[in-house]
């Protein structure tokens, strides 16, 4: 029962910073990987920046030397610290979480919460 729970959106100036939050409960494999997407209206959804269990990151182009990820893997809990904000990234936030176990074979998991937005606008 893995629930995801966003928080910290809401609206900004150009310019300003905004910190995001997700707390993920439930039956989690410890070895994972913790993100961010986003998705504007009629936009497809997009990598933000993902976080590995072993403190490896990825991020998407429109993220690079702006937002910085970082977890604290005790809690399950993922953070994107979002700096130099802009209108276009205003869109809705959603945390993710995705796993790969060994039973007979390689099984997947992958959890997503129900986003938060974030506005960019003065």
């Amino acid at each position: 029962q893995v629930q995801l729970v966003e928080s910290g959106g809401g609206l900004v100036q150009p310019g300003g910073s905004l910190r995001l939050s997700c707390a993920a409960s439930g039956s989690i494999f410890s070895n994972n990987q913790m993100g961010w997407y986003r998705q504007a209206p009629g936009e497809q959804r997009e990598m933000v920046a993902t976080i590995t269990s072993s403190g490896t990151t990825n991020y998407g182009d429109s993220a690079k030397g702006r937002f910085t990820i970082s977890r604290d893997s005790a809690k399950n809990t993922v953070y994107l610290q979002m700096n130099s904000l802009k209108p276009e990234d205003t869109a809705v936030y959603y945390c993710n979480v995705r796993w790969s176990v060994m039973l007979a074979s390689a099984r997947g998991y992958e959890y997503w919460g129900q986003g938060t937005q974030v506005t960019v606008s003065s």
